[in-house]
């Protein structure tokens, strides 16, 4: 039989153009099907936990539940919710606040340079005679402190004395422009389990001349032992 006439030349290279472009597309949907196929098991084999924990809720942007102060977690009865926040460097003020109420902040304008105390019994305040102050604590009554700026150098041995006996373990090495966050109690038998203190060290400050805030939240029982 008579063979067929070879094609011309242009229509032999558009011939073998959509060859290769069929064959490129080929391989780019047999790649993209393997890494979805292995996006598919990663996901199923080491997400599935975290997959079950996300809600349709979550998507439509429904808003956690708030707990009192914006604490991680809410306490439970015959506990109080706190969060003592210390000053930062001397710019920005310290905040305590019990029970979702703020006692003491910046925006309130009753905080001070120092050592800010206050009282679950509704007394608070920047303390100018704080030997006399802490002196005429009432049993049984909470105490909430936080430190601004330098809270160490102003304070000799007996009112170190008194944040002692209210349960503090790290009054006594507080140093210069040290940070300091403590929640005691007056006739507090043991040591306060709630107490933050980081030293004013040059090689770790956070800011010059001062150390990191520091923050503590947590649920103090309504009768500390």
């Amino acid at each position: 039989p008579p063979r067929a006439a070879p094609a011309p030349a242009p229509l032999r290279l558009l011939l073998s153009a959509i060859s290769s472009v069929h064959s490129a597309g080929v391989i780019r949907l047999v790649l993209l099907f393997v890494t979805l196929l292995g996006m598919w098991f990663i996901m199923k084999t080491y997400f599935h936990h975290t997959w079950k924990a996300v809600s349709l809720r979550s998507w439509l942007g429904e808003r956690l539940p708030r707990h009192k102060c914006g604490n991680q977690k809410s306490c439970p009865q015959n506990y109080f919710a706190f969060k003592i926040i210390s000053g930062a460097a001397n710019v920005v003020g310290p905040s305590i606040c019990f029970e979702d109420l703020v006692l003491m902040s910046s925006v309130k304008n009753n905080i001070g340079r120092g050592l800010n105390i206050a009282l679950v019994n509704g007394e608070l305040g920047n303390i100018t005679k704080l030997q006399t102050f802490l002196q005429g604590i009432k049993r049984g009554t909470l105490v909430l402190t936080a430190s601004y700026d330098d809270a160490a150098t102003k304070m000799n041995d007996k009112v170190r004395a008194y944040f002692t006996e209210l349960g503090s373990s790290h009054v006594g090495e507080l140093g210069f422009r040290d940070n300091w966050v403590f929640l005691g109690a007056k006739g507090l038998m043991n040591k306060s389990p709630f107490e933050k203190h980081i030293k004013n060290d040059q090689e770790t400050n956070k800011y010059e001349g001062w150390p990191e805030l520091l923050e503590m939240e947590g649920c103090a029982p309504r009768k500390m032992d």
